[in-house]
């Protein structure tokens, strides 16, 4: 694959995709321009949640899910039958009430013919701590099918079983040597503070997230599409594991930024934390230990 990413702008016509590329405009605009003959593996996004980040116009919470579902009815066309959806999502806050995204976005895809596979909970052990609520700890995928003839390869993401030394009655081995399934809560930090993959951008996808969803419904060769791509954690993910990109962002300060770290991942430069990388155990650090008065 080419190791270049190349940047489109508004008024760039598109007849044939490059094996990676950055489109500096909302995807509305893009949608409208890739040709219907392209279709993408697997769509994967943490679109903004409406709640008046800088890179979001913040509108009613009605206008939001209708402009959530223009946008998700225009890539439909754009994916393949064997092909995913993936829309990670929070909570929408006003007023300290919260309003979860996915039970509002759920009929939105399920009305439109898509098949819910999973709905995975992202759990993560740092954000804001709340005084009238308890603190907000997670996050959730949804994983959508067009068919039920979809890519899946478990193989690729499974994990050490706990006990892979047990044996039944007879003396076989009751694991799967490749190890076990991951359970559908995962514990992926985020990324805040001194993060290895932190940017400038406020909200940023963890790559060791996407990294997961990636390899088990894509193909090698296959291409990613990032409707929201902000700081390009997914593109880092499509290109550490040989899958093509094409993200979108009206910002030109996060295409920039998901410019350069794609292309330190194509060069096999990537910084980021793996989804197989195991959870620090705080207790190692001597900031677990509380000051002695």
């Amino acid at each position: 694959m080419a190791n270049k990413v190349e940047k489109l702008l508004k008024n760039d016509i598109i007849s044939a995709l490059p094996d990676y590329a950055l489109w500096q405009w909302p995807v509305e605009q893009l949608l409208d321009k890739i040709p219907t003959r392209t279709k993408f593996d697997l769509v994967i996004s943490s679109p903004p949640y409406n709640l008046g980040q800088q890179y979001e116009t913040k509108k009613s919470f009605n206008k939001y899910l209708r402009w959530q579902a223009d946008i998700i009815e225009s890539l439909i066309p754009h994916i393949k039958k064997t092909g995913s959806i993936c829309w990670q999502v929070g909570n929408y806050v006003e007023n300290g009430h919260i309003l979860p995204l996915d039970i509002y976005l759920h009929p939105i895809f399920s009305e439109m013919g898509l098949q819910l596979r999973n709905r995975i909970i992202w759990r993560f052990g740092h954000g804001l701590h709340c005084r009238r609520r308890f603190s907000g700890r997670y996050e959730v995928v949804l994983w959508y099918t067009l068919s039920d003839e979809y890519i899946f390869d478990l193989d690729s993401v499974r994990i050490p079983a706990k006990y892979p030394g047990k044996r039944n009655k007879n003396g076989k081995l009751t694991s799967n040597p490749l190890g076990k399934n991951p359970e559908d809560i995962w514990d992926i930090p985020n990324v805040v503070g001194n993060h290895k993959e932190k940017t400038s951008h406020p909200c940023q996808f963890p790559v060791g997230l996407v990294e997961r969803l990636i390899l088990s419904l894509s193909k090698k060769g296959g291409r990613v599409f990032d409707p929201f791509c902000g700081s390009g954690s997914a593109g880092v993910a499509a290109a550490v594991h040989n899958r093509k990109f094409l993200g979108a962002d009206k910002c030109p300060q996060y295409i920039s930024i998901a410019k350069n770290r794609i292309a330190a991942a194509l060069n096999g430069n990537a910084k980021y934390r793996p989804h197989s990388q195991e959870i620090y155990d705080h207790k190692k650090s001597k900031l677990s230990l509380r000051p002695v008065k």
